[in-house]
């Protein structure tokens, strides 16, 4: 179950199709030169393979425990969140001003990718504190950040994302969680269910962000507002006091990602948790979007992580198991499994996938760099539109090849596969969650439907599907029979959710359950095809590299010929989706509820 980072592969992604040279020429970003890049990617690589592969199945066998409200881990998972606060890794992305390192989110991506994929239980602590950092920068007070953000950047403090409840679910308009004020802070009771690291022994203090109501409040989503109640009170002068009235009273029996405690907390038992009101009242939802977002673009960050991971592992057992002839040579020995065609197959079907995924999540990364920090108003605008645009597919459509890439990777094991000991199992169990929270895939689906097409008409979509269809062309304009066929399957593909996207404009207000019953068929071909033309351009980049001297003639080829198997054994699956949108929504909703 050991891991290496795919730095080479992180390095051309960033360097030769997403463009890290334009992100560093942004203001602020100055530092991110290719040496210092290199030197991240290398030394993450070492602390992912060294410090946080290693403890991975350990994590999975022990998981976390509870008892009288404390949460204890792994003494191996406490050691290693000490290595990486103290090397300074939670830092990467955010403002110098708190100490933070101000590098670019495309290669905290990169980074992040590495925590996920060597230990996705770890991973999910920093993967949540990233998004209280985020909010608490663009919501939060003076004084709020002053007294929270250095210690969340350092990671000395975690934060937490507190929503959802035993009644609401994925509804947070049925929150019913109780803010009373009282002097200068409110008390806050109630509930709160599935919080990841809402209780651990990592770090010296937790800092939730909580979803709850004012007394005056409206019923649904626009009488929620969002307040900050630490674990443990924060003096004046920094240090820590009391603890607040807010216990861990269960932790949920999961599937995977065992060592990561997933929380119920209990608000107010001894008269109410001491909390801080962020921004206005009843903007609460809105301001959690800022967490939730990020979330969901870490979220999908996962799936093409534990993909790799799964990858890696079934590759190298493909290499090593022996077992029957080689059909080229039937009177010969017998051969390591990668040599029977079957296996190439599933294995380059991950490969293609996962390499799709990488480039979706560092584009839409970049895309972040570009809103936050171009000088141009129209390109940060513009940069945020395809971010909104991108978020639900890259949460949907990574996550749901995360969970067939390692079932894929069980397949490879065949019987060993579904054996516990050799930690391909662990691989598809750890995945099985990231479709469901942060909002599940179907929600996903619905958000890219309504609100991402209905908001302007389809216009950033259609106009995304443009830009893809001058990828096909300038991939058709290189010389060779891979890249056309490349070209001719992404033009094939754009056409397909053209139709499409079509479709769903003149479906979605007249008969919006037939759009909502084609959305998750919807987005699948959306990001089948975003990941064609990703490849496509990794294509056009390889086929560019290797006219330079010294090129590296195995890595770039093998970009080339996988792009090339994605266009012909993936992207062709986006036409047979069709159909079942624009035909067959009528049968989803045809049955009575006793016919099932």
């Amino acid at each position: 179950m050991t891991y290496s980072a795919p730095v080479a592969d992180m390095r051309f992604v960033l360097n030769r199709v997403i463009g890290l040279d334009r992100i560093a020429a942004l203001p602020g970003y100055e530092d991110a030169t290719p040496d210092l890049v290199d030197s991240v990617l290398e030394e993450a690589g070492k602390f992912a393979a060294g410090v946080l592969a290693p403890i991975n199945a350990e994590g999975d066998r022990l998981g976390s425990k509870l008892a009288n409200g404390v949460v204890t881990q792994p003494e191996s998972f406490r050691a290693a969140y000490k290595q990486y606060v103290e090397a300074g890794w939670n830092g990467v992305p955010f403002e110098p001003e708190y100490g933070g390192q101000g590098l670019p989110w495309a290669l905290a991506f990169a980074v992040q990718e590495m925590w996920q994929s060597a230990n996705m239980a770890f991973g999910l602590c920093p993967m949540l504190n990233q998004g209280a950092v985020e909010l608490l920068t663009e919501h939060g007070s003076p004084e709020q950040k002053a007294t929270y953000l250095a210690k969340l950047i350092s990671g000395e403090w975690t934060g937490t994302m507190d929503l959802t409840e035993p009644s609401a679910g994925s509804d947070l308009g049925a929150v019913r969680t109780k803010a009373m004020p009282n002097g200068d802070h409110y008390l806050i009771s109630g509930t709160k269910i599935f919080i990841t690291y809402g209780e651990h022994d990592q770090a010296e203090n937790i800092i939730h962000l909580v979803l709850a109501r004012l007394p005056d409040a409206p019923a649904g989503s626009k009488g929620i507002s969002l307040f900050i109640a630490p674990k443990f009170l924060v003096k004046a002068d920094g240090s820590l006091g009391a603890r607040n009235d807010l216990l861990c009273t269960g932790l949920e029996h999961k599937l995977g990602i065992m060592a990561s405690p997933t929380a119920v907390l209990s608000y107010g038992d001894q008269g109410g948790a001491v909390g801080s009101l962020i921004g206005e009242p009843g903007r609460g939802l809105e301001y959690m979007f800022s967490m939730m977002n990020n979330a969901r673009q870490s979220v999908g960050l996962q799936g093409l992580a534990i993909a790799e991971r799964a990858y890696q592992q079934a590759r190298e057992y493909a290499k090593t198991r022996i077992q029957s002839k080689d059909l080229r040579n039937p009177r010969g020995p017998s051969v390591a499994i990668i040599n029977h065609p079957d296996v190439r197959r599933m294995l380059l079907t991950m490969k293609s996938q996962i390499e799709a995924a990488r480039l979706l999540c560092y584009e839409t990364a970049a895309a972040r760099d570009i809103a936050k920090a171009h000088p141009e108003a129209g390109e940060r605008a513009a940069a945020q539109l395809r971010i909104e645009l991108l978020t639900p597919v890259v949460k949907a459509w990574c996550t749901d090849l995360g969970c067939e890439v390692a079932s894929l990777g069980i397949q490879v094991h065949g019987g060993m596969g579904f054996i516990e000991e050799t930690g391909a199992a662990q691989h598809l169990r750890d995945a099985r969650i990231a479709p469901i929270y942060e909002g599940t895939n179907g929600i996903q689906a619905n958000d890219l439907v309504f609100r991402k097409l209905g908001r302007d008409q389809g216009a950033a979509a259609l106009a995304f599907i443009q830009e893809m269809k001058t990828v096909a062309a300038e991939t058709a304009a290189r010389p060779g029979d891979d890249l056309k066929a490349i070209s001719d399957a992404l033009f094939t593909g754009c056409i397909v959710l053209e139709q499409a996207t079509l479709w769903m404009l003149e479906t979605l207000k007249p008969d919006p359950v037939a759009a909502a019953a084609g959305a998750a068929n919807y987005l699948r071909i959306f990001g089948l095809v975003t990941g064609g033309a990703l490849l496509a351009r990794a294509a056009i980049a390889a086929n560019d590299d290797l006219r330079q001297r010294g090129a590296d003639v195995d890595f770039l080829t093998g970009k080339i010929i996988t792009a090339r198997f994605y266009a012909e054994q993936i992207l062709p699956q986006a036409a047979g989706l069709l159909v079942p949108i624009t035909k067959g929504s009528g049968t989803v909703m045809a049955l009575t509820d006793e016919q099932y």
